[in-house]
């Protein structure tokens, strides 16, 4: 591998260097209530507040009296938090004032990049504004042409259906591994016509991503990340090497060819991959799980659901809005500007928090409840606004509406046991374990 950064050389592959969730990690658990804190003490960045599922309550304090919310940390610099469905929409909309090339999670721009803690060789077209943004999402834009999305849906089905049947009863099961990693996971390795028995891999390297090294977390060290991220390196190297030489229609071979890609480096390829492998896995998988949380909290809906199964077009924008698997993403703004009243200056990060605007009050009524006949669900912004709305949302609207109208044409319910094991994450929104059984008709 000969285009690949030295490991050692600092401030790349470095070890040593925090991330500003390593930091708060650090803090520990039991940050208190949100209205024990003085609002200039919230910091909703906090990923203790995910994990014991209690960032609602800071949330609405923030929308409620300083939507535009002034952050500062030894890792991160100058950060604001943007709360209000308008505020986020108007950060999104605007890439000229807001930009996405220096990265899209919070981090000091010498030690972060889209990745956090990936190496500064590795980019991604989130990470980018135009015109080099729209020459790279269009190479692999048409994964999720309309035309594709009907040649796949038999495919996910069949999958689906057979998964399934093959659920045992009366049994205690996780969700998340034995459905929603794995039906995500089969999906992407079609997508990437990645080596099947090879395929969990994916969810391996898309977890470690944004992992944050805890002791007994995903990754334990930093230097654990880095060595799989290297191999991550090695396994694309090779699929790139095939595909030139032997192309398909899938994401590799797309990325292989496309006149604004073919000549990128290893590097740069492996940033667009892990951008289409944590897109095509984290969300869905996650929203996918939520559904299924979601549904147990209200049973109400579930009843609805049950009793009109033709609300599932219904339930998929909703539950996408409810659940939010992305939490936020960074904006750095390129000049001095005015949101909301405050006063940013140039290279401020902003924190466009769709999990809040999700939750606007102004716009969602009673919205953390999860309504499957709610008016304006598909005005949720979880698959972001503007340039970068999320280029697979369709494939996971797909995916969302398959598997429910497959449940609800085999199980009378799916009971979730006990509470869900959240990720330790303020970005990825998610669960790592959701114990349910399930009753067959």
């Amino acid at each position: 591998m000969t285009d690949t950064a030295d490991t050692t050389e600092p401030g790349l592959w470095d070890p040593t260097i925090r991330t500003p969730e390593m930091e708060m990690a650090e803090i520990g658990t039991g940050t208190p209530a949100a209205a024990d804190l003085d609002i200039t003490e919230i910091n909703p960045a906090n990923p203790h507040l995910f994990r014991e599922g209690r960032w609602q309550e800071h949330f609405a304090r923030l929308r409620a009296e300083d939507p535009v919310h002034f952050n500062e940390l030894e890792t991160a610099g100058r950060y604001w938090s943007v709360t209000k469905y308008d505020d986020v929409r108007a950060v999104d909309g605007d890439w000229e004032t807001y930009s996405s090339e220096k990265g899209i999670t919070l981090g000091l721009e010498e030690i972060a990049t889209a990745e956090e803690v990936i190496p500064q060789q590795i980019s991604t077209f989130i990470a980018m504004d135009p015109p080099t943004h729209t020459d790279q999402r269009k190479t692999v834009r048409g994964v999720s042409a309309p035309s594709n999305l009907r040649n796949i849906e038999p495919m996910i089905r069949e999958r689906t259906a057979a998964l399934l049947d093959s659920l045992p009863e009366g049994e205690t099961f996780d969700w998340v591994d034995t459905v929603s990693i794995e039906l995500t996971t089969l999906m992407l390795a079609t997508l990437f016509d990645f080596p099947m028995d090879d395929r969990r891999k994916l969810t391996r390297w898309s977890d470690i991503v944004f992992a944050i090294p805890t002791p007994g977390g995903i990754v334990e060290t930093q230097q654990e990340k880095i060595d799989e991220l290297i191999e991550c390196v090695h396994y694309f190297e090779g699929l790139f090497e095939d595909r030139r030489q032997n192309p398909g229609s899938d994401l590799v071979s797309m990325l292989a060819h496309g006149e604004a890609t073919k000549d990128m480096s290893a590097f740069d390829q492996l940033g667009n991959l892990l951008l289409l492998i944590v897109g095509g896995n984290d969300t869905t998988r996650n929203t996918m799980t939520g559904s299924v949380y979601g549904l147990n909290k209200f049973p109400d809906q579930y009843d609805k659901l049950l009793a009109d199964p033709g609300l599932i077009p219904k339930l998929v924008p909703e539950v996408i809005r409810w659940q939010t698997p992305l939490a936020y993403m960074r904006r750095t703004a390129t000049r001095d500007t005015e949101l909301g009243g405050k006063e940013i200056k140039k290279h401020d990060q902003l924190l466009m928090w769709y999990i809040s605007a999700n939750q606007d009050e102004d716009v969602f009524e009673n919205a953390n409840v999860l309504d499957i006949e709610r008016h304006n669900a598909d005005r949720q912004l979880s698959f972001g606004y503007g340039i970068h709305f999320c280029m697979g949302s369709r494939i996971a609207e797909l995916q969302l509406r398959v598997v429910w109208e497959e449940i609800l044409q085999r199980f009378a319910r799916i009971e979730i046991q006990d509470e869900p094991e959240r990720v330790f994450s303020s970005f990825v929104h998610g669960y790592s374990k959701l114990p349910v059984t399930v009753t067959r008709r």
